[in-house]
């Protein structure tokens, strides 16, 4: 093994840029990107970029997620230090949710691809267009 180098947990292999063949279910790397690409996860993260929300404006503003949903993603990202909650002494009880620095980081990452999307929905749309045409006619023609 290099010098420098080591086995990580998950990993068939030495780290040092090389790719695993398997990302075992217990990969560090694998459980972090399960839990930053889970759409909710990212739509979370890329809402509160946009400053501090309380739970309920949070709701309002990802159409679609469940109370459940969004107190369940919010506390994992919670915990993986990427949110922070803070709550504030009212009646009723305020909480405020804030992207950290780590999370901040994130939106950075993921804007790269949020921005890919934004430029490729057409063609993406096209070859789903395409797809379902060749697929509808295959089932007509078996």
């Amino acid at each position: 093994m290099q010098e420098g180098t080591f086995i990580a947990p998950g990993y068939s292999e030495e780290t040092g840029g090389r790719q695993p063949d398997v990302y075992a279910a217990n990969c560090p790397t694998r459980q972090l990107l399960d839990r930053i690409a889970d759409k909710w996860s990212v739509l979370i993260l890329t809402t509160l970029g946009g400053g501090e929300m309380r739970f309920n404006a949070l709701k309002r503003r990802i159409d679609g997620i469940s109370q459940k949903m969004l107190s369940q993603t919010l506390r994992s990202l919670e915990r993986d230090g990427l949110v922070a909650r803070h709550v504030v002494p009212t009646v009723p009880v305020t909480v405020i949710y804030a992207i950290t620095p780590l999370g901040s980081e994130l939106i950075e990452a993921l804007q790269a691809m949020i921005d890919w999307a934004e430029r490729r929905m057409a063609m993406v749309g096209e070859a789903q267009c395409a797809y379902d045409t060749r697929e509808r006619e295959r089932l007509i023609g078996a």
